[in-house]
């Protein structure tokens, strides 16, 4: 037997300063002109607990049947690599992203190859009629014979197509435009987003209805709406990208069904968006010969390594305060280096421009890529060229020392894979480690021997630390 419970509430909020009340809460009170003293005044109480009959008795967890949690591919490997393998019967999917980003584009792809398979797809466009999204399937080649497309932004009428379609997979875009007539307030708001959300994930669990929603961000890219939102539902993924760069970057920030540090790789053009099984070649420079003041890294995404290329320029300043412009990379991690450059290396940084960028639009924010940052910008001040089959990652302190950073292994062997034939690693983090055939660690305890060592590789005389202070 289970248990029901049933409450009463008193309602009612009173002024703890002058003791005035009121049916609804204010901020303000209306005696005393106080604020924030206005506070409910009735709390709910509970009535006894009745016991219920039990519809579906409890099982041992080893008679529990696995197959109705088994991942579907969708046909697209990157986004099932996101997902942990594919979608899964009854599984709700949450895609955020800002607008223009390609949520739209990729989920119709993707109702597009689950119809052609054989499954019957339901897409609700809640934002754009009919017609344009039959536009965009015709564009991308997103056409099937079971997909059915609805324009539609109420509740009740979006049910109804579910029941009388019975899909095995249904996609709606997005979750902020469709409302309820049950519920007060508009489209969007958090009574309606929790109303909308908390149905369709009733009716998927209900049919074994595999969702997809898509749902918009806020100005600083959080997931709009209330955070009820990604605790219902049971993967949430971030979708994300420059919208001057076609690379698109997908991840999962919550996952019920698998892991949540894979990373999928897009890219979006006008025909479409494509995944990218080796999207490496797309952050390196395509020039045939070395230049001052690049250096590439090994960044990991997730659990994926992606090889990238730092750029740094560094040109005497006409200006009082020096310029300290940065693309692609943490500008306060830029200015910490810098600091540690000018202070711990006497490279003469502080009263000169330094700009500094990643190539491809990808964006790297972990610590592993310090180290190639370093040898950039000193590559950039000394004006002599980097060996081309150099990598350098690794953490750079406010001391100066050089710190281990994770992945090492997953790091060189993408190097090695990629033609690499040095690198530059923190002291003490190849033991244990394996180095792939063809590649040659050299470990670096600080930001001077760094510098050393960047010297070597680049041929010719040494670069040391108290000669790059001397430029």
């Amino acid at each position: 037997m289970a248990t029901r419970t049933t409450t009463r509430r008193t309602p009612g909020f009173r002024c703890a300063e002058c003791g005035w009340t009121t049916a609804k809460w204010v901020g303000r009170c209306g005696e005393c002109q106080a604020w924030g003293t206005v506070a409910e005044t009735g709390a709910p109480t509970a009535a006894r607990t009745t016991a219920a009959t039990v519809v579906t008795p409890a099982q041992r967890i080893a008679d529990v049947d696995l197959t109705r949690a088994a991942a579907r591919p969708t046909g697209v490997a990157e986004f099932d690599r996101v997902l942990g393998g594919g979608l899964v019967p009854g599984g709700v999917v949450l895609v955020a992203g800002e607008p223009g980003v390609g949520k739209s584009t990729l989920l119709l792809d993707v109702a597009a190859r689950a119809a052609r398979s054989g499954s019957e797809v339901l897409y609700i466009s809640g934002e754009e009629s009919a017609a344009q999204v039959r536009t965009r399937a015709e564009r991308i080649s997103a056409m099937a014979d079971t997909l059915y497309l609805a324009a539609e932004t109420d509740l009740a009428t979006v049910l109804g197509h579910v029941e009388a379609r019975s899909p095995g997979l249904l996609v709606v875009d997005s979750v902020q435009t469709i409302a309820s007539a049950d519920v007060e307030g508009q489209a969007g708001n958090v009574t309606q987003v929790r109303e909308v959300t908390g149905s369709l994930i009733a009716a998927a669990k209900a049919r074994g209805v595999a969702v997809l929603l898509v749902g918009h961000v806020t100005k600083d890219g959080s997931i709009a709406g209330p955070r009820l939102l990604e605790h219902l539902v049971d993967v949430v993924i971030q979708f994300e990208g420059d919208r001057h760069s076609g690379l698109r970057l997908v991840r999962a920030v919550k996952n019920r069904f698998g892991p949540t540090d894979e990373v999928g790789c897009f890219e979006l053009s006008d025909s479409g968006i494509t995944g990218l099984t080796d999207p490496s070649g797309l952050f390196l420079s395509t020039r045939d010969h070395a230049v001052p003041g690049t250096c590439v890294t090994v960044t990991l995404e997730g659990r994926r390594p992606l090889v990238a290329e730092v750029q740094a320029l560094v040109a005497p300043s006409t200006l009082p305060s020096p310029r300290r412009t940065s693309s692609g990379l943490d500008a306060s991690r830029l200015a910490m280096i810098i600091a540690v450059l000018d202070k711990r290396a006497g490279a003469p940084v502080g009263s000169r421009d330094i700009f500094a960028a990643t190539v491809g639009g990808v964006r790297i924010t972990e610590p592993a890529a310090d180290l190639a940052i370093v040898c950039a910008v000193t590559s950039s001040v000394v004006d002599r060229p980097l060996a081309t089959d150099v990598v350098a990652f690794g953490e750079v302190g406010l001391a100066g020392e050089v710190r281990r950073v994770t992945g090492l292994d997953r790091r060189l062997a993408e190097a090695a894979r990629l033609g690499f034939r040095h690198a530059l690693v923190p002291a003490g983090s190849l033991s244990g480690s394996q180095v792939p055939d063809g590649i040659r660690a050299v470990e670096v305890a600080d930001v001077p021997r760094a510098i050393e060592a960047m010297g070597r590789l680049a041929g010719g005389r040494s670069t040391s630390a108290a000669a790059v202070g001397t430029v």
